[in-house]
């Protein structure tokens, strides 16, 4: 008998074709017109993004499996889930690369002063800069050391980056130079030229980069989130880019998405701003496939599947 299984994603025809033949019956629905109806009692596996403010998932009675088409799963109804027992995994390694490809983009960015560049190309301006910089020789410290991170410290280390890592443990992690627990994060922050945000949103991490955390970093220092807008006190932000502390930042994502049109941060030459888009390229649908596709044969031969993500912790 086949399993029923919910997709709010399209894949091609013969993708499709090649999924059901694992033994699925699929069923397309576009994820902001998702309604409940009968077709959909029996379902057994959904893999979605975010219907769940619209979309009852206690109405699937049968639910046991959820993947995400995200990494983050701040979206998912957390108590259902764990009390119903369901198994909830996501997409952490399919965005990896092009992540870590925009962390480094916008780190030398920041050092070449592309902002100012692209304004000068704008206004037909031909004038030499003296103050960009190399980011040979510095330190980066990377709060976090999951997939992302690891893909950002391999591509830094070719360009002879002392990189560290900040984790729960201080347990070491290929391409760091050094990692650092927790607890240690005041003697990390203070040796970096560069921090890179990659914390997940957890209780815990809500506003972990605070006044505090920002005065303890160098004056002088480049900031980079490209992980939640939460885990940043964004006022204090905001504060240390327009007296100096902070030199550079760069955003993909902020404290309340999208960005207020009445945000300082737009009008700082100082300051890279992308739509929380740092996740896209032309290889994700392929990645995201191979993923589905892996899950949905180890679901229906028993195995354990790839990417369980443990709702209490958070990640």
């Amino acid at each position: 008998m086949k399993t029923k299984a919910l997709f709010t994603f399209h894949f091609s025809e013969d993708e499709i074709k090649n999924l059901e033949e694992l033994g699925f019956e699929i069923i397309l629905r576009r994820e902001k017109d998702l309604k409940y109806t009968k077709e959909l009692e029996d379902v057994e596996f959904m893999f979605t993004y975010n219907p769940f403010k619209h979309f009852d998932i206690a109405k699937l009675k049968k639910l046991k499996w959820i993947q995400l088409e995200s990494d983050g799963f701040e979206q998912i109804p957390k108590e259902y889930t764990k009390n119903n027992g369901i198994i909830v995994t996501n997409n952490k390694n399919g965005y990896s690369v092009p992540i870590s490809e925009w962390i480094v983009w916008s780190i030398l960015s920041t050092y070449k002063e592309a902002n100012i560049f692209f304004q000068n190309k704008q206004d037909k301006k031909w004038k030499l800069r003296t103050s960009l910089r190399e980011i040979f020789g510095e330190t980066v410290g990377i709060l976090g050391t999951g997939h992302i991170a690891i893909e950002t410290a391999k591509r830094l280390q070719a360009f002879g980056v002392n990189v560290l890592g900040l984790n729960t443990t201080g347990r070491k992690v290929e391409y760091f130079n050094e990692c650092y627990a927790k607890d240690r994060v005041e003697e990390m922050i203070k040796e970096c030229d560069v921090v890179v945000s990659l914390l997940p949103i957890t209780d815990e991490t809500h506003h972990f980069i605070n006044e505090r955390i920002f005065l303890l970093m160098k004056n002088g220092v480049v900031f980079v989130n490209a992980s939640r807008g939460k885990v940043v006190e964004e006022e204090k932000l905001i504060k240390f880019l327009k007296n100096g502390k902070i030199r550079a930042a760069a955003l993909d994502v902020v404290e309340e998405e999208p960005l207020s049109k009445d945000s300082p941060l737009w009008q700082m030459n100082n300051v890279i701003i992308t739509p929380h888009n740092s996740w896209i390229s032309q290889n994700m649908a392929k990645r995201k496939y191979k993923l589905v596709y892996e899950n949905m044969r180890r679901y229906k031969a028993g195995e354990q599947l790839k990417n369980i993500v443990d709702l209490q912790k958070g990640y």
